[in-house]
């Protein structure tokens, strides 16, 4: 049988790892900014998406992991751990 769940129940490995790094964004980044700087990368979001992603109701895509990485500058692998 497939699982497409976390153990936890979250829908994805980076939505904690994703809010760290908002919180952590010098100047400070809402969710709805890091949804403007992703739409900016291409990728159609909104601050809900981003809150559901945060919160792991959400998956994400391959697409939307390479666009958070870009823009917190740091690897798409350390946003799955």
């Amino acid at each position: 049988m497939f699982k497409n769940i976390s153990e936890n129940g979250s829908h994805n490995l980076c939505g904690k790892n994703v809010k760290a790094l908002r919180l952590a964004h010098s100047p400070k980044l809402s969710q709805r900014g890091l949804a403007d700087k992703l739409q900016l990368a291409g990728i159609d979001v909104d601050k809900n998406a981003v809150q559901r992603i945060e919160s792991g109701q959400r998956f994400v895509t391959d697409i939307e992991l390479a666009a958070l990485a870009e823009i917190f500058n740091v690897s798409a692998d350390s946003l799955l751990k």
